[in-house]
């Protein structure tokens, strides 16, 4: 593993060179640069301390909190710090059912990133499959383990180890959804959300500091249509669309 970590602050699109941002149709293809060298270290880190927690994420845990030491960003190593407290302070069977309850049962805190914004409209097939294209288009193999193509840790793995440029534009095409799950996270007061910060962080812009100012963001009215699929009251950009039309 330690070899694999090493690899980390210059993998990915390290080029210095930056585009200007183009506005092709599609989001994925706005050239927004590879960002710098230790955004991998923040991308690929928060992918593993965002899955879910097992016996190898305690096993590895002290070589990513030695790697995020390396990034000298302090921001993310407390970020970083706050996760391993909550891994090391319980059982992992208390861990493992306290994730469950917050990132599998819990629409507040989805980690699927078209969730936010395409809720279950027939519009989020479009999605998936832009981000399953961009996996295609890299010419790595890319395995879901089961999970969708929009999965948080999924897409920053793919920052972090294969397009780093690419990637960045897929998250910043989808800025909303990381800011609601960030601000979600935080009014949870869940450990996890300074990884979310970090994240947002490495991408251009400030993050907003409201719901209110994501809506302004995402520049849309969000989508009320469903496909036959109900109990969305948890999902934010849904929610304030149904307030504005009534």
């Amino acid at each position: 593993m330690a070899g694999f970590f090493s690899k980390l602050m210059g993998k990915a699109g390290s080029e210095a060179a930056v585009s200007e941002p183009a506005q092709p149709e599609n989001p994925f293809d706005i050239d927004y640069g590879p960002g710098e060298d230790k955004d991998s270290v923040i991308y690929q880190v928060s992918a593993m301390l965002l899955g879910y927690p097992d016996e190898e994420t305690l096993k590895v845990l002290p070589e990513l909190v030695e790697i995020t030491a390396s990034t000298q960003d302090e921001a993310f190593i407390a970020a970083v710090d706050a996760v391993q407290q909550w891994l090391t302070s319980k059982d992992l069977e208390d861990v493992q059912s306290e994730y469950v309850q917050e990132y599998d049962l819990s629409r507040r805190h989805s980690l699927h990133l078209s969730y936010w914004t395409d809720g279950d409209t027939r519009r989020r097939g479009e999605t998936l499959l832009r981000f399953k294209q961009m996996y295609r288009d890299s010419g790595m193999l890319t395995v879901l383990n089961g999970e969708l193509p929009d999965y948080l840790p999924l897409v920053l793995e793919f920052c972090a180890l294969v397009d780093r440029r690419k990637g960045r534009s897929a998250l910043q095409a989808y800025r909303p959804s990381l800011e609601l799950l960030r601000l979600s996270m935080k009014d949870g007061n869940l450990p996890h959300y300074g990884l979310l910060q970090s994240i947002c962080d490495t991408l251009p812009g400030v993050s907003p500091q409201t719901q209110e100012e994501v809506q302004k963001m995402a520049g849309y009215g969000p989508p009320v249509e469903t496909v036959g699929l109900d109990g969305y009251a948890d999902h934010q950009l849904l929610q304030q669309a149904s307030a504005r039309s009534n």
